[in-house]
């Protein structure tokens, strides 16, 4: 399995409304995309404060294997939604960090 982790460092002027909008397309992908097994979405709840180094917002999206979140990649809507969240982002691209782990589960 592999565990696709996205944490974003949003620009102060994002609403929470525009989070949840980029969110909820990333989960619509459950639906359209084989091999997408889960959806996590959410703000950090650690109380390790300032450890998120200001990436207080992300998602996981879970992956049978390699082949179906390379899929995910490719896909335009995922695309189009990334471009999203780049805009979004603080600094764009340098304000997300994506670490990909594998899994046994």
């Amino acid at each position: 399995m592999i565990r696709h982790c996205v944490f974003i460092r949003f620009k102060p002027t994002i609403s929470q409304a525009q989070k949840a909008e980029i969110f909820d397309e990333i989960a619509a992908l459950k639906g359209r995309l084989p091999g997408l097994l889960a959806v996590h979405v959410g703000t950090n709840v650690s109380p390790e404060a300032g450890m998120d180094k200001g990436f207080s917002d992300g998602f996981i999206v879970d992956f049978d294997d390699s082949f179906a979140r390379d899929a995910y990649l490719a896909d335009e809507e995922h695309r189009k939604t990334g471009a999203k969240i780049v805009a979004a982002a603080l600094d764009g691209a340098r304000g997300i960090l994506v670490y990909d782990l594998e899994t046994e589960d």
